[in-house]
């Protein structure tokens, strides 16, 4: 039986993430998760796509929210009182998706534009904040289109073994920055096949395979593009018929509750809709 080995919860977008051996699961997905999103002043996102070295900050909440940590190598550390609302920024995410985020003010904006190098400011969601792709991707905060994104080791181990075999270094689950980790499974990409599931006292849901970008090719520790690992391999054998290349699969949430490390996955229903434990 397949259990959680990893859960990460990730702050801000883009941002490094907390490992954590207990999730609550809201709607939105893991609790606190990708609240927080850096933006250029005129209010578009910023992401690892164009600012690989936001890998380098590592956010930590404290007080439920209230205060948020932020920490870089060789950076001195701010810490600031989280504003849950108060003078909004226009956002844009992906020219998709168009709403309102809460300033956290000049100070945090100054420590992160400095250490990117690039002018940013920080925004939080409002109170009011309502965004969904549809129906079936479920409501979520600033991350991209799903509440949360799965993957399993023996996927991890079975792309490593392809990519050693090119002569090339294996990657790290961070490079795919996964909210849960399965292990357990003796087929790699068996998460391809799940539709509708239980952890812990979570019932969750599959949406689609996640399509992966040049993110995945960011050393997550030095915030530099390390080469073309793993999209090179993948691009052999993961290619999704919508275009791009898969790893793992975006996850949304039929009811709520909370994951813990070790909990078994109890699957309800495959793709080839025979339901089975």
């Amino acid at each position: 039986m397949a259990t959680v080995s990893e859960l990460w919860l990730y702050p801000i977008k883009g941002c490094a993430g907390s490992p954590l051996a207990q999730a609550e699961i809201l709607p939105t997905g893991v609790a606190h998760d990708r609240t927080f999103m850096f933006v250029r002043p005129d209010g578009l996102f910023r992401s690892q796509r164009g600012t690989p070295r936001l890998s380098v900050i590592r956010p930590e909440l404290a007080g439920d929210g209230a205060k948020l940590t932020l920490s870089a190598m060789d950076h001195e550390t701010h810490t600031l009182d989280v504003r849950p609302d108060g003078p909004r920024l226009s956002l844009n995410v992906h020219n998709t998706w168009e709403g309102d985020g809460i300033d956290q003010g000049d100070e945090v904006a100054a420590w992160a534009s400095d250490l990117l190098d690039e002018d940013v400011r920080l925004v939080r969601v409002p109170p009011d904040h309502q965004r969904a792709v549809d129906d079936w991707h479920g409501d979520i905060t600033f991350t991209d289109s799903t509440p949360l994104h799965l993957t399993s080791t023996s996927s991890l181990d079975d792309l490593n073994a392809r990519i050693l075999e090119k002569g090339a270094a294996p990657v790290p689950m961070e490079r795919f920055r996964p909210n849960i980790v399965m292990t357990g499974w003796p087929d790699p990409y068996f998460e391809d096949g799940i539709r509708d599931f239980t952890l812990g006292d979570t019932h969750l849901r599959w949406v689609k395979p996640d399509v992966r970008c040049q993110v995945t090719v960011v050393d997550q520790l030095t915030g530099k593009r390390s080469g073309p690992e793993p999209l090179r391999t993948l691009a052999d054998y993961r290619r999704d018929p919508g275009g791009g290349v898969t790893f793992g699969i975006k996850v949304a949430v039929n009811n709520p509750g909370t994951v813990n490390l070790g909990d078994e996955i109890v699957v309800h229903q495959f793709a080839d809709d025979q339901s089975r434990k």
